[in-house]
């Protein structure tokens, strides 16, 4: 599938994204693993959330739905998952593997666990090395240490404390998910925040885990209870509209319940630094989850050199950022950003060969990117198959002096599942061709 996007327009509206990608699938998995009848609103029927739903279909688990965002799961206990018949198939989800690694590892039974092309490439070392400190047996393939992966069950697991050497939450919340088998306290200190879904969620399953600065902690051997779940919109989707409201002259929207958890807001931090135009309305708290209506309106964009500080906590929203940084004055320095050159492509490198295709002086770096503002331009981008990087570039046309194409489309189905659609009602002018 490809995008081809016409050039100019401006958003308008009021409207929701769909659920976060990262509370459905936790709330598949606890769900699963909790005593009684989880009942879920808002859960993201985007493939890789369905992913981690089939993946526990195929152990056993009764799940009802997806229908309209709504899920009941029939939860069999910690120790009430069974052998599934084939490999697990995770599709291009890496939240998927990673935690599922943890889970696994604390079962009575192997598992096989393979993902899509891109997902193969991933590497897996990260979380399958504390694991291995906890008494895990898990393999992976290759010298990168990447998927299929084999979880080898019936392992005794023992509580550890790990510090983590990259801020990850997918990492954390695996090594967490093993502590719920492991004998004695699992704790956790990360080098940056990074999103606390898990330890969230954890609580509102009635898991005792506590937090002290840096450092998350639990002790193994207690239950998880059934409770209802209401999944805010998530505010990565939201953020591909909110730098499109920013640099198209004139607009005006309200992006409705999406989740702010303090530890994904990173976003509006940096676009805030930038000039850009947000205003947070009607906050509250849902499920144990910050939500607000989230109103943006265009703005003179400026370039900054964005802190280290709030990388972690933007980490997912960097390839509509650099957008917005080619629509800002002046130069646009980020660091510290190694990460984004594992996730579902090289976002780095990705990123900079479509904004130079633009005629945007885009200059990747080990850790990051210069990005000077310039008139983006027409032409043929490839997006590597990455949904982000697809989304990004749709939202470039609004400051475009000419046609986009953005190749290998697909997987935005993975995130953002209407996207299309959405975009077009709200003012982008956006056509799907496969």
């Amino acid at each position: 599938m490809k995008f081809i996007l016409q050039p100019g327009g401006a958003l308008h509206g009021a409207f929701r994204v769909p659920g976060d990608k990262s509370i459905s699938h936790r709330s598949i998995m606890l769900g699963s693993l909790a005593k009684g009848i989880t009942d879920v609103e808002g859960f993201l029927e985007g493939e890789d959330a369905l992913a981690t739903l089939q993946a526990f279909r195929d152990m056993g688990v009764e799940i009802e739905g997806p229908e309209q965002g709504k899920v009941r799961i029939h939860g069999v206990g910690l120790h009430g998952l069974k052998k599934p018949q084939h490999p697990l198939d995770l599709g291009n989800s890496g939240t998927s593997m990673r935690l599922l690694s943890g889970l696994l590892a604390g079962q009575d039974f192997d598992t096989v666990m393979v993902g899509d092309e891109s997902l193969s490439k991933r590497p897996m070392e990260r979380v399958a090395k504390p694991l291995r400190m906890m008494g895990a047996v898990i393999e992976t393939t290759g010298e990168k240490g990447t998927p299929p992966i084999t979880v080898r069950g019936g392992k005794p697991l023992h509580g550890i404390h790990y510090d983590m050497p990259v801020a990850s939450a997918q990492v954390k919340s695996g090594i967490l998910l093993a502590g719920l088998y492991a004998d004695g306290e699992t704790s956790v200190t990360e080098p940056a925040p990074t999103r606390d879904h898990t330890e969230r969620m954890l609580n509102g399953f009635g898991y005792a885990i506590s937090s002290q600065g840096s450092t998350v902690c639990l002790h193994g051997g207690g239950d998880l209870l059934a409770t209802r779940i209401d999944v805010p919109a998530d505010i990565s989707s939201a953020a591909f509209f909110m730098v499109g409201a920013s640099i198209a002259q004139g607009s005006d929207i309200t992006i409705q319940h999406v989740g702010i958890n303090p530890t994904r807001t990173g976003v509006i931090d940096i676009l805030k630094l930038m000039g850009a135009n947000i205003q947070l309305l009607n906050c509250r708290e849902v499920g144990g989850e910050p939500v607000a209506d989230i109103r943006v309106c265009s703005a003179q964009l400026h370039g900054i050199d964005i802190p280290e500080a709030l990388v972690p906590l933007a980490i997912d929203e960097f390839p509509v950022l650099f957008i917005a940084a080619s629509c800002a004055s002046g130069k646009t320095v980020l660091r510290g950003a190694e990460e984004l050159r594992v996730k579902e492509s090289d976002r780095i490198q990705v990123m900079a060969d479509g904004l130079q295709i633009l005629g945007i002086k885009a200059e990747p770096t080990p850790d990051g990117i210069i990005i000077e503002a310039g008139q983006l331009g027409s032409g043929t981008v490839v997006s590597h198959g990455d949904h982000r990087i697809a989304m990004a570039f749709a939202m470039a046309s609004l400051r475009s002096s000419g046609a986009i194409t953005v190749e290998d489309c697909a997987n935005v189905a993975t995130s953002f599942p209407g996207f299309v659609e959405l975009s077009n009602k709200v003012g982008l002018n956006i056509r799907a061709v496969n």
